[in-house]
């Protein structure tokens, strides 16, 4: 007879996790390339309606109601599926450096935790204040680099839409027990009704042009919906759900690594010594918050 107070032992950490690990940051590190591509062919609002489209489609089959989770699901959609990714792909429409940024978007992290103090009371020490600290001087130092801080509303909007990502990662705690694609589904349903609304009032030529967007253009938006949204976020839920939150966590910080130095390779951009410093603070402050927060998140 199984002893109810012996804790369950995690699996190893074996070659399938080390795969999707790789795979999960290559595909976020990726992403950044993709979308900047899809907003400059299709437009920005036209560009995020097709990814949540396809997102919904590929999730349809696990669209369901889920009682008592209706009220978070529909404000996660319309956070998560609408308004983060109206602002992500304003920003990379108005930018030319995209790694400045995939930097600004690591203060995601550090918004979720102020966020939390301020509505769940958390308490923190020292360590996490310096992380949260780390991560916002590092993101100021950009507006001082003439590479990047031209990009002053570009930055803006991704501190805007890491905004709605930290509210919409707090949303998801009570969304505990809920199926991965089920959540998906829904952020897809709701992602397309805003951002397609959103399209057809203020991109209506972009809409009308749906039907002859490019095989190459819509696979670039297809990469963003099923590669970043779907498979890299699934790989994280699988991961979580086999290891402790405190060593899956710090494994997904390579991939502002990769946005960085892949959007600087395709675009011909620069990667200066500034960025490279506030890049480093920033994520090092990521790191302390996000380390801390897995292994202590009273603390």
């Amino acid at each position: 007879m199984m002893d109810l107070a012996t804790p369950i032992q995690k699996p190893a950490f074996g070659p399938q996790d080390v795969i999707a690990v790789i795979a999960m940051n290559l595909l976020w590190g990726l992403n950044v390339v993709a979308v900047k591509v899809s907003v400059d062919a299709v437009s920005p609002m036209t560009a995020a309606f097709l990814r949540q489209t396809i997102v919904l489609l590929v999730c349809a089959s696990a669209l369901r109601i889920v009682p008592g989770k209706m009220r978070a699901l529909t404000a996660l959609g319309l956070l998560s599926g609408g308004a983060f990714y109206l602002a992500l792909n304003l920003s990379l429409a108005v930018s030319t450096n995209v790694g400045a940024l995939a930097i600004a978007g690591q203060l995601g992290v550090p918004f979720a935790l102020l966020l939390s103090i301020a509505i769940f009371k958390e308490r923190i020490h020292w360590p996490r204040m310096t992380g949260i600290a780390l991560s916002l001087l590092g993101v100021g130092i950009l507006v001082f680099d003439p590479a990047a801080g031209n990009e002053l509303l570009g930055l803006g909007l991704t501190a805007l839409g890491s905004l709605f990502w930290a509210i919409g990662s707090l949303i998801q705690r009570r969304l505990t027990g809920v199926r991965i694609l089920t959540i998906y589904a829904w952020i897809g349903l709701w992602g397309s009704v805003t951002l397609g609304l959103a399209a057809w009032a203020f991109e209506p030529t972009a809409v009308a042009a749906i039907p002859d967007i490019p095989l190459h253009t819509l696979a670039w938006i297809a990469f963003s919906a099923i590669g970043s949204t779907v498979m890299a976020h699934g790989a994280m839920t699988w991961l979580l759900q086999r290891h402790a939150v405190g060593v899956v966590t710090p494994l997904t910080l390579a991939a502002p690594v990769i946005s960085v130095f892949t959007a600087s390779w395709y675009f011909n951009t620069p990667v200066t010594a500034i960025m490279l410093i506030g890049g480093a603070l920033a994520m090092l402050g990521v790191a302390i918050v996000t380390i801390r927060t897995a292994r202590a998140p009273a603390v």
